[in-house]
């Protein structure tokens, strides 16, 4: 019998709604920053090819899975585990993975509202012309000076986290829903500006055929690159997309609802690499700088080209929203959950949880300055420190924060929310949920959910510590 019962916090007014949100969620730095510097190291066509494959097998079974247990149980994620589990027979302990997911998006909300406000400054530097006829050394000591400065990453790291809060704190309707109209309109409005602006610098064809020259040779190099980042890149593991799942209409077909999500994050993605590269050649620059192509080459690029001072502006506008839109899914989780244990209001669980991600989000911005010499994990002549001051290797706390969040918990998370759905929950609960008429796309969805997903997020997982 289906689930008919609506949430407590609210829900999304129709289904594409809920496609804005869950697009917003995916979109984040991810999508805007990480994807075009992967495709450039990478060898771009082969890399892209190998990142679409994953998104299908990988990333788009677990993100369907999430949705469908937040949709069924319509709570937060932790009380939708607990209860599903129960009514299967099974341990309520499971919920304990979703609370580990919602604490991980804690922390990854923690340094992504520090890098987000890496954004909010940049908007103010390319908008006054700092960056206007700059060369390579000058404009890595621009972003050198931002990072170094406590004072001046505390600002913008509190102004951010303090923008997203806002939104939380005004609720599902009149917060979330909102904002993300408009939002992620004006998100690709200035995407669809800059990649005009591309078309016009003489470079485009050459950075189209950077992004899609399929280079076979290089197809392996790619593929555990791409596997990790097509399931990094869908903003799966955590909780978010369980939590906008609750507020998803029953009405909506849940299956071609995650697709069209998956396919839009995909796009965009693509979008922006198609944008930046042409401009990035016009510099006579290399699409290969790695995680610097945002804060250093783009920059560069910005100043040297023509309308640079303006792309840029668009560009970080862009930026910015992308993490904003990120950010407000990382906190919602958590503070569906408080609400539901709790009878602390919506206004009082967002302020004390925001600050409690701006208090952890300090050891972030210290990590570039004051407490650059503090490096945990390091291992030298042979001896391993759990932490030790001044050492060459190891890594500082930004560093452990990241390495412990994407690189163990997010697959875990992951991990735990495709085989519940798959294997705890019964198969019926999962047919009603999908509403999916054809029996072959019913038994494909399940075999992807239940083998292949689960087999890719173990590679990944390996892989992180192989590496």
């Amino acid at each position: 019998m289906a689930n008919d019962q609506v949430s407590v916090h609210g829900g999304w007014a129709s289904r594409w709604v809920f496609i804005l949100a869950a697009t917003g969620s995916a979109v984040g730095l991810g999508s805007i920053w990480k994807f075009p510097y992967m495709t450039g190291i990478y060898g771009g066509g082969a890399f892209v090819i190998m990142f679409l494959v994953c998104i299908a097998l990988i990333g788009l079974p677990v993100m369907l899975a999430e949705t469908l247990i937040g949709r069924r149980a319509r709570q937060s994620p932790a009380n939708a585990m607990r209860d599903l589990a129960v009514a299967a027979a099974r341990s309520p302990r499971w919920s304990w993975a979703a609370l580990a997911g919602m604490v991980n998006a804690l922390l990854i909300l923690s340094f992504y509202s520090v890098v987000g406000g890496w954004s909010l400054d940049y908007i103010l530097g390319v908008g006054r012309g700092d960056f206007q006829g700059v060369d390579g050394p000058k404009a890595g000591a621009l972003f050198g000076a931002l990072t170094s400065d406590p004072w001046r990453m505390t600002l913008w790291h509190t102004l951010f986290m303090v923008l997203s809060a806002w939104v939380i704190a005004k609720g599902v309707v009149n917060g979330l829903e909102k904002t993300l109209r408009i939002l992620m309109p004006l998100l690709f409005v200035l995407l669809l500006l800059l990649l005009g602006y591309s078309m016009t610098t003489g470079h485009f064809m050459e950075g189209l055929h950077f992004m899609f020259h399929f280079d076979t040779s290089r197809l392996m190099e790619g593929l555990l690159p791409a596997m990790g980042h097509a399931f990094f890149s869908l903003s799966v593991g955590v909780g978010s997309l369980m939590i906008y799942g609750a507020y998803m209409p029953k009405s909506s077909s849940l299956g071609k609802t995650v697709v069209a999500v998956a396919l839009l994050d995909t796009f965009v993605s693509l979008l922006a690499g198609v944008a930046l590269f042409p401009i990035v050649f016009a510099a006579g620059l290399n699409p290969g700088e790695g995680p610097g192509l945002m804060f250093v080459t783009l920059p560069l690029a910005f100043g040297s080209v023509t309308m640079g001072q303006i792309v840029g502006l668009v560009f970080f506008v862009l930026v910015a929203i992308a993490a904003w839109t990120s950010a407000i899914s990382l906190l919602e989780p958590m503070v569906a959950y408080l609400i539901e244990r709790t009878r602390l209001s919506r206004v009082w669980v967002t302020v004390i949880l925001a600050f409690i991600c701006w208090l952890v989000g300090l050891g972030t911005v210290l990590s570039f300055n004051l407490w650059e010499q503090a490096k945990f994990f390091v291992s030298e002549a042979g001896h391993f420190h759990l932490y030790q001051w001044g050492a060459e290797g190891g890594l500082n706390f930004f560093g452990v924060i990241d390495f412990l969040t994407s690189r163990i918990m997010l697959p875990l998370g992951g991990l735990f929310f495709v085989v519940f759905a798959a294997w705890v929950m019964g198969r019926e609960q999962v047919r009603d949920e999908l509403s999916v008429r054809s029996p072959a796309l019913f038994a494909l969805a399940l075999f992807l959910m239940r083998y292949v997903a689960p087999l890719g997020i173990l590679i990944v997982f390996a892989a992180q510590f192989w590496n």
